[in-house]
């Protein structure tokens, strides 16, 4: 285990001092929550056009639940495992890069942002696939990049990276395993109302 923390370490310097202040604001706007408004504003007018009005409230009911939940998992897991951010890890701290003015809280494990990036990308890559064969690839380069600019901007460590991208991926297939049982089972009709 020290082996992987240690090359992790190791990744996240390497990774984290390719950075420089060309593209510092592009990363600090890729990684505000603010920056993706646009991009949620087009899933909701897809989902709109795809969706009849009740699974339309089912749909964002549970997206509601779905970026709660990443969240609330990612705060247990900081402070259950509280592994420190690099920003607060005095050892690398002459090493790295810190690119936000301010660092986060003391403990980064996993990143919420990759989570709930990789959660909704998930989700609607399903949910819009047929209509949609182009949204795939988008949300996924999306999401890649929301998860790049944690470790670009000095807040996280690879690792925290993966699990958050993993631990999205799987809350938002379940999410959308739910949405569908809850449209199967209450047989909410498919077309436009």
């Amino acid at each position: 285990m020290e082996q992987l923390i240690e090359l992790d370490r190791e990744l996240f310097i390497f990774l984290n001092s390719m950075g420089n202040e060309t593209w510092d604001g592009f990363w600090l706007f890729m990684t505000n929550k603010w920056s993706s408004i646009p991009l949620y504003a087009l899933l909701l007018l897809l989902s709109v056009k795809e969706l009849g009005k009740k699974r339309l409230l089912v749909m964002l009911i549970l997206v509601a639940l779905l970026i709660t939940a990443t969240d609330q998992l990612a705060n247990l897991f900081k402070y259950g495992v509280e592994r420190l951010r690099p920003c607060h890890d005095i050892a690398l701290e002459a090493q790295m890069r810190l690119v936000k003015s301010y660092c986060g809280g003391m403990y980064g494990y996993f990143s919420a942002h990759a989570a709930n990036s990789f959660a909704v990308a998930t989700f609607f890559s399903l949910l819009l696939r047929r209509s949609a064969a182009w949204l795939p690839g988008l949300l996924l380069v999306w999401a890649l990049i929301v998860a790049y600019s944690r470790i670009y901007i000095g807040v996280h460590f690879p690792l925290d990276v993966i699990t958050g991208m993993s631990i999205g991926m799987l809350l938002g297939w379940l999410f959308y395993r739910l949405f569908r049982l809850i449209s199967v089972r209450f047989q909410i009709s498919e077309e436009v109302s």
